[in-house]
């Protein structure tokens, strides 16, 4: 066996056990691309079924093909593989294609009436059903290419234009056509693209949108007049983000049109906050049981806007299962594969599911005479025509065939060899001519009479020419290339390679057509240019909305379109699905309100969330935010957390609770040394007064009130004056204070000294005079310092920001630490030396020493002001201030109580003790 002949014995097995599916023909096609046409021996294109036998045809000089999906797909066929595939025949005519295929019939007719487009040849066409079904689209287009409708054996040769000649030479009957126009599915054209590229044949499709075929090395014969799904696909993000639908569902088809479109979906919305909840993919063979688990899908999601990309069949069983389980309150985003269809707009069962769908259309032309020629239609004028006579059936119920008026073109239709056909192998399980024969006895005969005209008909409105119109753009896209090609001189190109690129009527090769359709360019009668950008042309749609209206059925109205990748449109122009202009919310988490943040759920989508408040002292403005900003430093958060407002100003107020409590504090302890001071005054020829040197005393609570009433100046509004005077009365007066007791100390330690013999001299160092000038001097030092202190670098109002972020505490700041420390240092040297001395003269022989008063005022003087550092150094804000006029008024407190309580006590309730008798006692 030779390799020829050992690399084809494979191929009967093969198409015996092959399914209907996409991968398989694929497949199929990788196959043949593989080897090639050099090993390629014979095609059988007899073995997948029954496929429908119904055509269209008119003779010319040029036949171009078509392809049309013209009947429904019927219930799914299991495969056994163990006989031949077998397929239900189609039934249902589709008048959508029915129209695409007039469509092309009009334009091939309208060009054949134009003396400046093609002058003296006549343009032909012979138009196939595909039946949806990839094998029978598969058969067809081989057939149209071999140019029979049945068989397309064909043998090899050196190359495609060589390969292309062989098959018309070998052709069992009929014309190859050059040029095919159709494939209305992108798996479809996917497949036809890639088995035909070898021969170069080009392919015009009108609705095969797969981004994939944009791939111009891959699919060299590919173009189309449709849109790459790239621009719906985007069209159709943008609007679920400019609506905020960041929660959907998507029904796709199980195809390259729908898988590669909800790709192409989803890569756009990605990092935009947008999440499909749900995608759930159909089959054209089992739409039934896909509708109801797609709309079971639906009922139980969250999600209120459901993009759809399916053709307008599935979406009609979608919606019919969605009307049984009465779901009205979803949102449907459509593709341009069915948002215009007229067979759901005008379907009553599923207006309230249909309601308010938005979608994504083929830009809406004109065709100048087409709704005339649709109208003119009748079997009487087009015998041949067997989808005419079909619909005709459909429509008015009556058998055109048994008219009794027109019996001899009965007979010429009978006997036409495209009814009969009975020697294909195949027709046992189609719908054979017997069988339509029967149904048509069926039916009454028509009476002649009827007529599309004045008829208001889906079939006949050409008010929005969408898909129709692309098929009509495909074929003068072809006559013009073939114009081109017929041409001499040729004026795309350089006289140099005229010779090479003209062609004759009979020698019409396909890859000369194809180089020829590289370089179309015409003005549509819109104005437009039409021309391809490889396999594309430039991206155009509108935008539609299905609206209520008061007969029943939905209908179409334009609310913008989209140009490339931009998006215009009239949003106050849509009525939604719920009846109003407002738009639908489909969220998974309502946005977040100003003043919180978006954080995301562990293990849920982004678009899943919890609304977390900002944080103190951050904000978020705006809904929906990703995160809060951090105020300035000189602000705070509202408690909203909506806006950054200036910080509170906050000082220890006379106002305040802890302010009028220290006022109240100061007040009564400068009251009551006054009060003592009175009763010293008015009982200081008394023994008691006498004898604890009556001169110290009263200056004594002179400086004691005086630290009362220094405390006051720490409370308020901190000023520049303030912020000294406070720090140089507390630190002057309690130096005066203490100079005081340290100077009454060494009097008595002098006193009871002079009692030994000869110690009579020291008594004069501290008489009246030493002890004023004493502590004149001592509180001068102290002077000296403030004034250097302040002089140098004075205390000075600061705003400083306090634990309460929302207040700003308005403070005297301590420039110099070592000028406080001084202070403070000074004052406590005088106390550790006044209590180390009265501590020494605590044990001598008075009946009432002073020393001792002495002793315990001055420990608790010290112990006030040692816990005062620490906590000075760790209170926060106005507390600081708090923490100082505490210490002044605790150590204030405890030197009045300490020293002069005992002495009021006696002066006052035991006058008996007040004697001098008393006192001298031991």
């Amino acid at each position: 066996m030779s390799r020829t002949a050992a690399s084809m014995s494979w191929f009967p097995w093969l198409l015996t056990l092959w399914p209907s599916t996409a991968l398989s023909l694929l497949l199929f096609s990788a196959v043949v691309r593989q080897m090639g046409l050099q090993v390629v021996q014979a095609i059988v294109c007899s073995h997948w079924g029954a496929q429908s036998d119904k055509s269209l045809s008119q003779d010319g000089d040029v036949i171009i093909g078509g392809l049309f999906s013209l009947h429904y797909i019927p219930s799914a066929v299991e495969q056994g593989f163990t006989k031949l595939p077998h397929y239900e025949p189609c039934t249902g005519l589709d008048l959508e294609s029915l129209k695409y295929t007039y469509a092309m019939a009009f334009a091939v007719e309208e060009i054949n009436r134009n003396s400046t487009l093609l002058p003296g040849v006549k343009l032909g066409y012979r138009i196939l059903d595909s039946c949806f079904r990839y094998p029978w689209a598969l058969q067809v287009a081989l057939s149209l290419v071999g140019g029979d409708a049945h068989s397309c054996n064909f043998t090899a040769s050196t190359s495609s234009s060589a390969a292309y000649e062989q098959l018309g030479e070998t052709a069992a009957g009929g014309q190859p056509v050059p040029l095919l126009i159709g494939a209305d599915a992108s798996t479809t054209a996917i497949m036809l693209s890639r088995i035909l590229g070898p021969l170069s044949v080009p392919i015009i499709s009108y609705l095969a949108s797969c981004p994939c075929l944009s791939d111009r090395p891959t699919f060299p014969n590919f173009f189309r007049t449709i849109p790459s799904d790239i621009y719906q696909a985007r069209a159709m993000a943008q609007l679920a983000i400019r609506f905020h639908w960041t929660w959907m569902g998507a029904v796709v088809v199980n195809n390259d049109y729908g898988q590669l479109a909800i790709q192409v979906f989803q890569e756009d919305i990605q990092g935009k906050g947008l999440c499909l909840e749900f995608i759930e993919t159909v089959h054209r063979e089992t739409i039934v049981s896909d509708a109801r688990r797609a709309a079971l899908t639906i009922q139980a999601s969250t999600a209120r806007v459901i993009l759809i990309f399916c053709w307008y069949t599935d979406v009609k069983e979608l919606f019919l299962e969605l009307a049984k389980r009465n779901v009205t309150d979803r949102q449907f985003l459509a593709s341009e594969a069915w948002s215009t269809s007229d067979d759901l707009l005008q379907d009553l069962a599923i207006s309230k599911v249909a309601s308010g769908v938005v979608g994504v259309a083929i830009r809406s032309s004109t065709m100048p005479g087409f709704e005339n020629y649709l109208r003119s239609l009748h079997p009487i004028h087009h015998p041949d025509d067997e989808f005419l006579r079909e619909f005709w059936q459909k429509e008015f119920g009556c058998s055109p065939g048994a008219t009794q008026s027109h019996v001899t073109i009965l007979l010429s239709y009978f006997s036409s060899p495209l009814k009969t056909r009975s020697d294909h192998p195949s027709n046992v399980s189609s719908l054979s001519p017997a069988k339509g024969s029967l149904r048509e006895a069926s039916l009454p005969a028509c009476s002649g009479t009827e007529s599309l005209e004045g008829v208001q008909h889906p079939f006949t409105d050409t008010s929005q020419l969408r898909v129709a119109y692309n098929v009509y753009l495909a074929v003068y896209a072809a006559a013009h290339a073939l114009h081109s090609l017929l041409s001499c001189p040729d004026r795309y190109s350089s006289p140099r390679n005229n010779s090479s690129t003209c062609s004759s009527l009979n020698h019409v090769k396909p890859i000369e057509l194809l180089q020829h359709l590289n370089k179309v360019k015409i003005t549509t009668p819109q104005g437009e240019m039409f021309y391809f950008q490889g396999a594309d042309i430039p991206a155009k749609y509108d935008l539609v909305n299905w609206q209520n209206t008061p007969k029943g059925p939905l209908k179409l109205v334009l609310i913008g379109r989209v140009d490339g990748f931009d998006l215009h449109l009239n949003e106050s122009a849509i009525q939604w699905s719920t009846g109003s202009n407002q738009v639908p919310v489909s969220v998974c988490s309502k946005s977040c309100p100003p003043g919180t943040w978006m954080a995301n759920r562990k293990g849920e989508p982004v678009c899943c969330f919890d609304c977390i408040p900002c944080a103190e002292g951050e904000i978020s403005n705006k809904t929906g935010s990703l995160h809060c900003e951090l105020c300035p430093l000189e602000f705070w958060s509202n408690v909203e957390r909506t806006a950054c407002i200036p910080r509170q100003l906050d000082f220890l107020s006379f106002n305040e609770t802890l302010g009028i409590t220290l006022s109240t504090a100061a007040v009564s302890g400068a009251t009551v040394t006054t009060a003592v001071f009175v009763v010293f005054l008015c009982y200081r020829q008394t023994p008691m007064v006498r004898a604890n040197n009556s001169e110290l005393s009263f200056l004594l609570l002179l400086s004691l009130k005086l630290c009362f009433l220094c405390s006051l100046v720490f409370i308020g509004r901190p000023s520049d004056w303030s912020c000294r005077f406070q720090q140089a009365a507390f630190g002057i007066s309690f130096v005066l204070c203490v100079s005081c007791l340290l100077v009454k100390t060494l009097v008595v330690l002098a006193v009871f000294r002079t009692a030994r013999p000869g110690a009579e001299a020291l008594l004069k160092w501290f008489g009246p005079g030493q002890q004023r000038g004493s502590v004149c001097l001592f509180t001068c030092i102290q002077v000296i310092i403030c004034a250097i202190w302040l002089s140098l670098s004075p205390p000075v109002p600061q705003h400083v920001l306090g634990f309460q972020g929302s207040k700003v505490t308005l403070e005297c700041a301590m420039d110099s630490v070592v000028g406080f420390s001084l202070v403070l240092g000074y004052i406590g040297l005088l106390a550790c030396t006044c209590l180390f001395l009265a501590f020494l003269a605590r044990k001598l022989p008075d009946n009432f020493n002073e020393a001792k008063l002495i002793t315990f005022s001055m420990l608790i003087f010290c112990a006030v002001w040692v816990a005062f550092v620490p906590a000075y150094i760790s209170s926060p804000g106005k507390y600081v201030v708090a923490v100082e006029i505490f210490a002044i008024l605790a150590s204030s407190y405890g030197l009045l109580f300490c020293i002069f309580a005992p002495k009021c006590f006696i002066i006052l309730l035991r006058p008996e003790k007040n004697t001098k008798k008393r006192l001298m006692a031991r």
